[in-house]
């Protein structure tokens, strides 16, 4: 385990998506990473063991990421992060494929749009946004370098990568942006996919069919 990071996973949703607590060991803090759906046991198992949510980060504005956020974003007041490029996904429901999921289509929204190669200061750790498109127009990764850890939605999977038969999809666009972004990283570097299992870069570099 890595010096002050603690990550936890839950598996939410219809389509069974990765939600992760990136917790601060020292202090408590927490960023909930892609709340996709079961706020209320999300907002449950935060405040059972008093962790303290500075942020929402979303790698992706489709439904099973996102459709969470904002219910937990008003139960702790805190702010809803997405890459700048995500914008039209989030808020065009035939896009973020709401309509998929049940229930009526439903716009979302970040309050904060980040930039490419951006840092982020939230929780006590220093976050690297990576634009990785191709599976949506605005895919991003999270990455903490002193951690070892990267969050990449539904970019990377172990052995394979994400779709790219959805609105926005590219999968010349996707390829780049594995190789340029994610396949530079060091090898030891953990991977959490936005569904499925944890990998490591260098497993991904060594054995992923795709590279």
């Amino acid at each position: 385990m890595m010096a002050g990071l603690r990550v936890e996973q839950y598996v939410v949703g219809p389509v069974m998506t990765n939600c992760y607590f990136a917790v601060n060991e020292d202090t408590n803090e927490v960023l909930v990473i892609d709340p996709g759906d079961n706020g209320e046991m999300l907002a449950e198992k935060l405040n059972k063991r008093s962790l303290v949510p500075k942020a929402i980060l979303l790698t992706h504005g489709h439904f099973d990421h996102a459709s969470a956020a904002k219910a937990l974003a008003d139960a702790f007041d805190i702010l809803i992060y997405a890459h700048e490029a995500e914008k039209e996904t989030l808020q065009t429901p035939a896009i973020n494929l709401s309509g998929m999921a049940g229930g009526p289509p439903t716009p979302y929204h970040a309050d904060v749009y980040v930039r490419d190669k951006e840092t982020l200061e939230l929780a006590g750790f220093s976050i690297q946004t990576l634009h990785t498109p191709g599976h949506t127009k605005g895919g991003c990764c999270y990455y903490i370098p002193k951690e070892q850890a990267v969050f990449v939605g539904d970019t990377l999977f172990c052995g394979s990568v994400g779709r790219t038969d959805f609105p926005g999809g590219s999968m010349a666009e996707l390829t780049s942006s594995i190789r340029q972004r994610l396949m530079e990283l060091p090898g030891q570097t953990k991977v959490y996919p936005g569904h499925e299992s944890t990998t490591t870069i260098g497993w991904e570099q060594q054995y992923n069919p795709f590279f």
